[in-house]
């Protein structure tokens, strides 16, 4: 059994019958009271973030989890399949599950956190960056800018939409931020 001196960035831990992994904390000491430490918790099932504040000393259960390489197959009624990198096994997963799914290409990798005490998939991670191919998207027309920074929307080989600067044309190849859908560069 852990205590809140052992809190540290992406601990994962059990609170409220839920999985939750620690995206931020703050030692407090205060001038009169006692300590506390303050924090930024991310659910590992449903990927809401709260913030709860612990006592000084507070017993909290640490889970583990663990990080798998996996390949993604192809993607169904049933949910996504995955085949895991070394040892073959393939696992399908609910759509839920994965966060920006329509980023995903076949036979791209991607990481799968599991819980290490019951074997279940908790979540999808895909990289932070992928490479796309648009496969549609408006002509830029010269002077069609209004503000510094005119992006149009374009179609990628995925099937998702992202905006993209206006020099952008069908069959470039992009580089997508998938943490916030944005554009990060065009690749040569």
């Amino acid at each position: 059994m852990a205590t809140t001196g052992d809190i540290k960035n992406g601990l994962c831990i059990e609170f409220n019958n839920d999985l939750f992994t620690v995206v931020q904390f703050q030692h407090v000491k205060p001038g009169k009271g006692g300590a506390f430490v303050r924090t930024k918790l991310k659910s590992l099932t449903n990927g809401r973030v709260i913030e709860n504040t612990f006592s000084a000393g507070h017993k909290i259960n640490v889970t583990k989890i663990e990080r798998r390489p996996y390949q993604f197959l192809y993607g169904d009624d049933t949910g996504f399949t995955f085949m895991h990198n070394e040892n073959f096994e393939q696992i399908t997963i609910q759509r839920e599950m994965v966060e920006n799914s329509d980023l995903m290409k076949e036979g791209q990798n991607v990481e799968i956190v599991f819980h290490v005490d019951t074997e279940t998939a908790l979540s999808v991670e895909i990289p932070p960056f992928v490479e796309l191919e648009v496969t549609y998207t408006e002509p830029g027309i010269k002077g069609d800018t209004s503000s510094g920074t005119a992006l149009k929307p374009s179609t990628v080989e995925t099937g998702a939409t992202i905006m993209v600067p206006l020099f952008i044309n069908t069959g470039e190849k992009i580089r997508i931020d998938t943490r916030d859908r944005s554009y990060y560069e065009r690749v040569k």
